[in-house]
């Protein structure tokens, strides 16, 4: 039997390691995802109050922002 020895130049070792550091990094993004259960939405009673809010300062940009 013969054995094949494979070259790993620096192109192929720095594509595995970017490759490497991407998936770890990936995989940590999506383990600290927060889990909340609609239950626990639904007993706010308070949908959306902490999303978007017009203010002066955005009818402000919004008003000299017009073309």
């Amino acid at each position: 039997m013969s054995q094949t020895k494979t070259k790993l130049s620096r192109r192929n070792f720095l594509i595995a390691a970017s490759a490497g550091s991407a998936a770890s990094a990936a995989a940590l993004i999506a383990g600290k995802a927060p889990q909340q259960s609609p239950e626990a939405s639904a007993k706010d009673g308070k949908r959306g109050s902490s999303g978007y809010k017009v203010s002066e300062h955005i009818n402000n940009y919004y008003r000299t922002a017009k073309v």
